[in-house]
């Protein structure tokens, strides 16, 4: 058995706005003087009674919406009420009952009367609030200006629901007057806050102990396993946060919550009735043919009379929940019949009463498209949803919330001077009570009887804490009926509220007991299988198909790389060719042509260096990327320190006496070339034994594809190789800086010093973009480092060169290069 919590408002739902009329009404033109604003047709009141005091009362007259199409291209209509409720009707009717008693009698206002505005609300915050700005605004019986003049209001009765009631409240608030004492399904514990709601009063205990009382219930029959579905309002949230709170330390789990939606929405609603499983929603419901789930229901809808249909039954009965306690009034049943179309003519509410209860319209200028009747028919027991007066609940709140009023004006007017609890103990003036009188001075502390029950407020405006326990079981006839099946009496100590009479309940299933349960839970996959680890779920996630392997492969930028690498090789060969056929000339043996050489062939192992990160990485070709560029490099940076130090050497030993070229001669230009090298070697060398590079499958970057990559092996080894080519880069830039300005046509220090700046530029911006890019890319960013760097040494050393061999052979000469450079 499936275990369902609702806490779901029938009818209501939360949202505040404001209705074109009032907009219109404050950014209008200026109005003419004759007329202000008028009450729009389509909106007039319940009923109206003139009084010495009068009292407002807000019903749901009708529990259906008609919303207007809004596109802001003309003056949209109101909102359209659809769905006459009877029950509703008798709540406002047990309202005019009790003004009706209180006007009658002796030793309550003695000499005062009682008037009041009633209007509809259509069960909905938007009417709700429209219903509340057209009962503060003066109105005669005759449907005068609606802001003709400010109405002598002391309190209002109403609204239906928490949501509701939320939105009446703060527009009464301005104007401190009560929102009185019934809010019949107002049970929201948020209503106890005196700083958000001052002035607000209830005489059914709030959701504090409706939670309490819901949470003992489902410890008492061992449900643990449970859902929970609210109305998309305040009324839901505060429910089921307080709910959660009364749950913590028992064993109750709560599965899942689900809300339905504000603007009801069918594919919502069958999302979550597939989770587990209220008028559209329970269609919705009994459509997916689902039975044997047991409902916990609230207060705001266990008695609702929509659900007492035979259809209902499959799928709702059994359905246990707390209801509001009812009581007696006496003359309730003789006062509703002598309502009828012929004693109200002219009013709507009462025609759409008959066709309600009689599918006839009593008026033929209606234009109804029912059969005309009488409206004389007599209202039978049979229509209960207008005249089920043996049991009432909601109209027996509504009778005393207006005797609380009263009690509280009697007492008001009773007040001596001197003993009052206003300033300087003064008491209010008969002829001008103003609503905040009424309800924070006594309001709160009115006591009296009725029917046998004490009514009384504590300093948060609620009453005593009782609830009916109901129970839906199948009557005689086949319909629902709401069978009292025990009691929460919340004068009782903790722990004890709660009295059941167990062997009188039917549950879900037309069962006598309560067997234990399963959950039901939406089960997205028919079977879940983790693909091997090379392999990932195809679209449907119906097979595992291979990843897609990625690696520098020779597609159009390992091919464009290739290229670049083959011209730069190709480009390095030409030019130690042109160097080796004019191998005697002047500018070829003054720059030391042995170095020479030797830069260019390690140029071009430099340039045949990047094709290595090009394909597939292997064992071999990880070890020989790395250490290969690393060794290269050292080897023409090497030779490049070389070849500055004899030039700082050569322009030196110029000078009387020096002769330190003697230290500098081809032996020790080797030596130091080889030394210089052979420290990148032992690097290499320890790096390759100790943590060497080796190719690695990477497949945390992208989980639908395997990257192949080189791991350095060794973090520390990659850039030490790393660093000690940045030494000599910089040791080559400083030497080549200083010897930038001595004299000669043609000093090699000054392009020696464009190529290390070039050279340093490249590898400095190589470390971020290296360490930044994934996979691939990080082999591309390095190879083109490679390539970058390798150019930029190429045509800086020996462009200049190349050029007077080939186009200038007249400057290739031994005096002409050591002339001093005219500026």
């Amino acid at each position: 058995m499936t275990f369902f919590v609702s806490f779901a408002l029938l009818y209501s739902v939360c949202v505040l706005t404001i209705t074109y009329n009032t907009i219109a009404s404050i950014t209008s033109a200026p109005p003419s003087a004759a007329n202000v604003c008028t009450l729009h047709k389509s909106f007039p009141p319940g009923f109206v009674a003139q009084g010495d005091f009068v009292i407002g009362g807000i019903f749901p007259l009708h529990y259906n919406q008609e919303m207007p199409d809004i596109n802001s291209t003309y003056r949209p209509p109101p909102v359209k009420c659809n769905g006459f409720d009877p029950r509703a009707f008798r709540w406002a009717q047990t309202m005019r009952l009790a003004v009706k008693e209180i006007n009658l009698r002796t030793e309550l206002l003695p000499n005062y009367t009682l008037g009041y505005k009633i209007f509809d609300s259509c069960a909905y915050p938007l009417t709700g609030q429209r219903a509340a700005l057209a009962v503060l605004n003066g109105l005669s019986e005759d449907n005068s200006p609606m802001c003709s003049g400010a109405s002598p209001l002391l309190a209002v009765i109403g609204e239906s629901g928490s949501a509701q009631s939320i939105v009446v409240s703060r527009i009464l608030q301005p104007f401190r007057i009560p929102m009185v004492i019934d809010v019949y399904f107002s049970s929201c514990a948020c209503f106890s806050d005196r700083r958000k709601f001052p002035t607000f009063f209830r005489v059914i205990p709030n959701d504090d102990y409706q939670v309490k009382a819901i949470a003992q219930l489902l410890v008492r029959f061992n449900w643990t396993w449970v859902g929970l579905v609210r109305g998309d309002h305040e009324y839901g949230r505060f429910a089921v946060q307080g709910l959660m709170r009364e749950l913590q330390g028992t064993k109750v789990c709560v599965a899942y919550q689900e809300m339905i939606p504000l603007l009801y929405n069918r594919q919502r609603a069958l999302e979550i009735i597939q989770v587990d499983t209220m008028t559209p929603f329970l269609d919705d419901y009994m459509m997916q043919n689902i039975t044997g789930t047991q409902w916990v229901a609230s207060e705001a809808w266990v008695t609702a009379s929509v659900f007492t249909g035979s259809e209902y039954y499959p799928y709702m009965g059994g359905t246990i929940g707390f209801g509001i306690r009812k009581g007696h009034i006496p003359r309730l049943s003789d006062y509703l019949q002598t309502v009828n179309p012929q004693m109200y003519p002219d009013n709507l509410l009462v025609k759409e009463l008959w066709e309600a209860l009689y599918g006839c319209s009593p008026s033929l200028s209606s234009g109804s498209q029912l059969p005309p009747c009488s409206g004389q028919e007599s209202l039978l027991e049979q229509h209960s949803a207008y005249m089920n007066t043996s049991s009432p609940r909601v109209a027996y709140n509504v009778y005393k919330a207006v005797y609380a009023i009263a009690h509280s004006l009697h007492n008001l007017l009773l007040c001596q001077p001197g003993s009052g609890p206003f300033q300087n103990n003064s008491c209010a003036s008969s002829n001008n009570i103003q609503p905040w009188q009424v309800g924070p001075c006594f309001l709160k502390e009115v006591t009296f009887n009725i029917d046998g029950e004490e009514v009384n407020f504590d300093l948060k405006g609620d009453s005593i804490p009782y609830y009916d326990i109901i129970n839906w079981q199948r009557g005689t006839d086949g319909n629902i009926e709401f069978v009292h099946v025990g009691l929460f009496d919340g004068t009782k100590p903790s722990g004890e509220e709660l009295v059941i009479q167990e062997d009188s309940i039917i549950w879900a299933g037309h069962q006598s007991e309560c067997y234990p349960g399963s959950r039901k839970a939406v089960r997205h996959s028919i079977e879940c299988t983790f693909c091997p680890e090379d392999f990932w779920s195809n679209k449907d996630r119906t097979a595992c198909i291979p990843k897609k392997v990625e690696f520098l492969a020779y597609d159009s930028l390992g091919i464009a790389l290739t290229v670049t690498s083959v011209v730069g090789a190709c480009l390095t060969i030409a030019v130690f060719a042109v160097f080796f056929y004019h191998r005697n000339t002047a500018i070829v043996r003054v720059n030391n042509s042995e170095l020479s050489f030797f830069i260019l062939f390690a140029l071009t192992l430099c340039f045949l260096c990047s094709l290595v990160f090009i394909g597939e990485p292997t064992s071999w070709s990880c070890m020989l990327r790395h250490t290969a560029f690393s060794i290269t490099f050292s080897l023409c940076l090497s030779c490049i320190l070389g070849k500055t130090l004899v030039v700082l050497a050569a322009f030196t030993a110029a000078r009387p006496g020096d002769n330190i070229m003697k230290w500098l001669g081809p032996k020790q230009q080797r030596v130091i070339i080889f030394s210089c090298t052979q420290v990148q070697v032992v690097v290499c060398a320890v790096w390759l034994i100790d943590a060497p590079p080796f190719p690695s499958r990477n497949t945390q970057y992208e989980h639908s594809k395997i990257i192949l990559e080189c791991s350095v092996g060794s973090s520390i080894a990659f850039w030490c190789v790393l660093g000690y080519i940045g030494l000599q880069a910089c040791l080559c830039f400083v030497l080549a800086f200083l010897a930038r300005k001595l004299p000669g046509n043609f000093n090699e220090a000054k392009f020696i010093t464009f190529s290390m700046l070039i050279f340093c530029a490249v590898w400095l911006a190589f470390i971020p973009a290296y360490i930044s890019s994934p996979g691939n890319y990080a082999d591309a960013v390095e190879s083109f480092a490679i390539l970058a760097s390798s150019f930029g040494l190429l045509f800086c050393l020996f462009s200049p060169k190349c050029y007077i061999i080939l186009l200038k052979p007249e400057k290739n000469t031994k005096q002409h290069l050591m002339a001093k450079d005219k500026k």
